[in-house]
């Protein structure tokens, strides 16, 4: 569709765009990512015709685009410029008509019914319909940015270039400008070129991306192809961090500031625990890093408050979350700085364990109900789903761990947990073999992130190693306890 052959040029003989070459297919979304001065817009009006390259080549469906007239090129493209501007007063669906124009004998002397539709399905797209008989100025800057894109989908056109289609507006109508962008290239082969400065967006809704630097290009092709930490930070200069969109594919950044809290460095121990009627919670002056299986807040996120609840062996609730969330917050804690786990144990009698290491301290906090005991390794032969029994974990670092730390922490833990069942010679009783958790186990690793960094916490690592050691000697002591209840 469009194919873009080593372009260069600038203003007034200054090179701003550097030998720029690529591709986009009928139907793909591409990109255009860059600091501020990298050329960006500056690429899209030579590609759009509005300013000359001093060398290469832009060509739509193998025309050059010097080849088409106005009215031609304005068929097969349309451009949405940065900055909009109206001079005249007009209505919005004065300014959308516009977009009609090539398609037009004369100058709305041929108005159709498809030129009415498609005003109209324009205006709908992008919920501007409502404000048709007002005029711009009245408009705020998002609704009139919303107004020019109307527009531009009007003008019904093959290729669309957009120059930063997400100024001004908030995250709703980006969102529902961009997946009404992204439907109309999935289902009806629109083809999009657009600028973009916000990375997360370009990275969800395009197919390709192409990466600016001084003008030239620094990377393309998909986007986790793209944007990979250090080829943002170098090309930015700026810190971030990349992680996976929890629902597609793409690759997510957060920005990590450089400014530091001027504070004293903070540790937790034991006596950061209280003890509730019916629960035991952990709970810290400041947020921990915290991965954890639990059934509030699972998942990786920071947070200050870990609580272990006590339920009755009978507790059968049809929706677990929502009367936990209940919980949470008749007893006065917060539900978006808590992890909460629940156990048909007594939590008063938790084992509860903390250990000195080079790399600082380690917490380990165990409650074992292991009356529902299975063998993961002959669950398949199980057909009803046990639920009595629960071995809830909570390890709390005085240290700094990785992300791929954190992961292994559990492992560790979950191998420690396992020797335990082993050493006390917990059976499950339906197979007859040694068993190596129940089916509502939990698992919580979090830490301070202050202090020491650990990269691993594999078995024979320093943290490791004290992972091992305190969830196997604190579950150990937590099944004997158990035992000891059930023989009373």
């Amino acid at each position: 569709m469009l194919k873009v052959e080593q372009i260069s040029g600038g203003y007034h003989q200054t090179p701003i765009v550097r030998d720029i070459s690529f591709l986009v297919n009928k139907g793909e979304f591409l990109g255009i990512l860059g600091p501020n001065g990298c050329g960006k817009s500056t690429l899209i009006k030579m590609i759009s015709g509005i300013l000359k390259p001093t060398s290469g080549k832009v060509l739509i469906d193998g025309i050059p685009i010097e080849k088409l007239n106005p009215r031609q090129l304005a068929k097969k493209m349309t451009v949405l410029p940065q900055m909009q501007s109206n001079t005249f007063s007009t209505t919005v669906r004065e300014t959308v008509e516009i977009g009609r124009y090539p398609h037009q004998s004369g100058f709305f002397s041929s108005w159709s019914e498809e030129d009415e539709e498609a005003v109209i399905k324009a205006m709908e797209l992008t919920d501007v319909l409502k404000y048709q008989d007002t005029n711009l100025e009245f408009l705020s800057g998002g609704e009139r940015q919303r107004v020019f894109i109307a527009q531009a989908l009007a003008q019904s056109s093959e290729l669309l270039l957009l120059d930063e289609p997400t100024n001004y507006l908030d995250i709703a109508h980006q969102k529902q400008i961009l997946d009404m962008i992204r439907k109309e290239v999935t289902e009806h082969g629109l083809t999009v070129v657009s600028v973009f400065h916000d990375i997360n967006l370009a990275s969800l809704y395009c197919d390709h991306l192409l990466l600016m630097e001084a003008g030239s290009v620094k990377a393309y092709g998909e986007p986790h192809e793209v944007i990979i930490e250090q080829q943002i930070m170098d090309v930015y200069e700026a810190r971030i961090s990349t992680q996976a969109h929890p629902e597609q594919p793409k690759p997510q950044m957060a920005i990590l500031p450089d400014f530091e809290e001027q504070r004293k460095e903070k540790s937790v121990s034991l006596s950061n625990i209280q003890k509730g009627e019916d629960y035991i919670a952990f709970i810290a002056e400041f947020p921990l890093k915290v991965l954890s299986s639990a059934v509030h807040n699972a998942g990786l996120g920071w947070y200050a408050t870990f609580i272990n609840r006590t339920v009755p062996q009978e507790y059968d609730i049809e929706n677990v979350k929502t009367e936990f969330l209940q919980y949470i917050i008749e007893k006065g804690f917060s539900p978006t700085n808590t992890v909460g786990m629940m156990t048909a144990v007594d939590t008063k009698k938790a084992v509860m364990k903390e250990y000195l290491a080079p790399f600082g301290s380690l917490i380990v906090i165990v409650t074992a109900g292991i009356g529902g005991a299975i063998d993961v390794s002959h669950a398949y032969e199980r057909t009803a789903y046990q639920t009595i029994g629960t071995i809830n974990t909570w390890v709390i670092i005085n240290g700094k761990l990785s992300e791929e730390a954190f992961v292994q922490g559990m492992m560790t833990a979950t191998e420690a947990k396992s020797k335990a069942l082993q050493t006390e010679k917990v059976m499950d009783k339906l197979s007859n073999t040694i068993a190596t958790g129940t089916p509502t186990d939990s698992l919580l690793v979090a830490a301070t992130q202050q202090g020491e960094f650990m990269q691993y916490a594999g078995p024979l690592t320093e943290v490791g190693k004290m992972i091992g050691k305190g969830v196997y000697e604190a579950t150990v002591e937590a099944i004997q306890i158990y035992k000891r209840e059930m023989e009373r």
